[in-house]
């Protein structure tokens, strides 16, 4: 496989390195592996802080700057962050009103987040901690117990982040952050397996002709394998999937996310695939983002996530942000 890269061992401190030359308004920490902004800590403002394995950007540090994260922590290749790089974080943008930790669903993540939050309240910063599981596709998974985190990430981390940009407090922020889980499911599909640097060839084998349905983000497997759809019959399968989980009783967000090789020509005809379907189930749509957000390398395929919103959750998202990711009203 042709990548990109140096060497594999290098390519997330490359890609730091990379980044912080491109965005100055970031403080990027290349060899302790912490992205902040850089007018962090901010006085009387929650501090969030996420990260995850690195082959998912822009999540999550392509998600620091106003409105949303204050840190991100960058494991190496589809692999955990460690403790110290969250505690590192913490500190880093910790003002006194404390700090919230969202985490994805799955092991290792989970493991270090526990264990960091423990060592920053130990140095005292207060923590909270909201965790993500929005995929509906399958109860476990090769990574988590229970289901796995995905799509949702974006909204909890746009909204919460919105609200402790006002100046509300950690409990609060907490609060949205837990709502905005609660109320969000993701489906995924996977047409190409993915290639990690390290391993430099498909890591499981998906034949040309056939699709995995109800991927995670690592390329973990799905509910089931069957022949390419067309677009229309996969937004069908995955809205459906979601509605079996969830019945809004609001306006929705919508993303229809790109898992890192599908272009948005692709997207955007998914994306009218996907909004036939929500009219066709009745559901009311109140905001919609198109692109590759939450990703999985080089994988070909996509994932939809609906998010129910009231006025104030909706208002929160369309707040300003600005991000290396995902920037508006500024």
């Amino acid at each position: 496989m042709k990548m990109l890269i140096n060497v594999p061992e290098t390519v997330v401190a490359d890609a730091l390195r990379g980044m912080a030359a491109a965005h100055p308004e970031l403080a990027v920490d290349v060899e302790n592996r912490v992205i902040v902004r850089r007018d962090a800590p901010v006085a009387g403002k929650v501090g969030l802080v996420s990260g995850g394995g690195s082959g998912h950007e822009p999540l999550h540090g392509g998600f620091v700057g106003p409105g949303m994260l204050s840190a991100a922590c960058p494991g190496e290749v589809f692999t955990s962050p460690v403790p110290d790089q969250m505690v590192r974080a913490a500190a880093a943008v910790d003002s006194g009103a404390g700090v919230l930790f969202v985490v994805k669903n799955y092991t290792g993540d989970v493991l270090n987040f526990d264990m960091a939050a423990e060592l920053a309240e130990d140095e005292g910063v207060q923590v909270a901690k909201v965790l993500v599981d929005d995929d509906v596709a399958v109860t476990d998974s090769l990574y988590t117990a229970g289901r796995r985190g995905t799509g949702a990430t974006l909204f909890v981390e746009k909204i919460a982040g919105a609200a402790a940009e006002e100046g509300q407090p950690l409990e609060r922020v907490e609060a949205l952050a837990r709502q905005v889980n609660e109320n969000s499911r993701s489906f995924g599909v996977a047409l190409t397996a993915v290639t990690t640097p390290a391993k430099g060839s498909p890591t499981f084998d998906l034949p040309a002709g056939e699709l995995e349905l109800g991927i995670g983000i690592h390329g973990e497997p799905g509910r089931e394998r069957r022949p390419m759809m067309t677009s229309g019959e996969i937004a069908e399968a995955a809205v459906d999937a979601i509605l079996e989980d969830l019945t809004p009783r609001n306006p929705v967000l919508v993303l229809v996310n790109g898992m890192g090789a599908t272009p948005l020509l692709e997207l955007y005809g998914f994306n009218a695939e996907v909004q036939r379907v929500l009219g066709e189930r009745g559901v009311p749509v109140a905001r919609i983002l198109v692109g590759n957000y939450v990703t999985s390398l080089d994988m070909a395929g996509a994932s939809v996530t609906l998010c129910q919103v009231d006025e104030e959750t909706l208002r929160l998202w369309d707040a300003p942000v600005k991000t290396p990711g995902l920037r508006w009203g500024m």
